[in-house]
């Protein structure tokens, strides 16, 4: 949602369903921030913002990222990551748990570089299971993210869907196993380690 000023009226959890235009939607800008909102296809979604056991797995990635950035000899491959940001696609505006840039050699503009990862932290609820797994990849995919990971702390894993030109390959990480990627050379991210920190807030859904 834009910084711009707006006559646009306050949203909430009671705006649910409304239909709006991309352009209404990014001019927003007085909203209740206890609530997380998307546009999907001309129809405002609004969801609560992350749980514990979500948003602790997504800080230890952001900070296992900037460690590799900082530390690795080819960390200079990460250009940038960021929680909470959103994708543009051209009629939604979906809101990613972690997006990162890789391999552009300079700081990126989050309002004009499609990310090349993006990182979604399934939630519990039916209805966001099928928008981590189903609707999210595939409009990720058209806009030209390179990899989307899945993590599912219920079902322990990790799922990968590369951008290739001969069609989209999936891949499925097992909890005990690491996952690398040529898009950061020499990063390794152990699943378990995720998921450890997810098991540290049991009551949070």
């Amino acid at each position: 949602m834009s910084t711009a000023q707006t006559d646009a009226k306050p949203i909430g959890p009671a705006s649910a369903g409304i239909l709006m235009t991309p352009e209404e939607f990014d001019a927003i800008t007085d909203y209740d921030d206890r609530c997380r909102y998307e546009l999907v296809h001309g129809v405002l979604v609004v969801t609560p913002i992350p749980r514990e056991a979500e948003a602790g797995p997504n800080d230890e990635l952001g900070m296992m990222l900037r460690q590799y950035r900082r530390e690795h000899p080819q960390g200079s491959a990460l250009d940038d990551t960021l929680p909470e940001r959103y994708i543009q696609t051209l009629d939604c505006r979906r809101r990613a748990d972690r997006v990162i840039w890789a391999g552009l050699g300079r700081r990126p503009n989050p309002k004009k570089d499609v990310p090349t990862i993006v990182v979604e932290f399934v939630s519990r609820d039916k209805r966001d299971w099928e928008r981590d797994y189903v609707e999210k990849r595939h409009e990720y995919l058209a806009v030209g993210v390179v990899e989307s990971w899945i993590i599912d702390r219920f079902r322990r894993q990790m799922t990968v869907v590369r951008n290739q030109p001969e069609g989209p390959l999936e891949l499925t990480i097992a909890e005990p196993d690491t996952y690398r990627t040529e898009l950061l050379p020499g990063f390794e991210l152990p699943l378990s380690r995720l998921l450890t920190v997810a098991d540290d807030w049991p009551d949070s859904g």
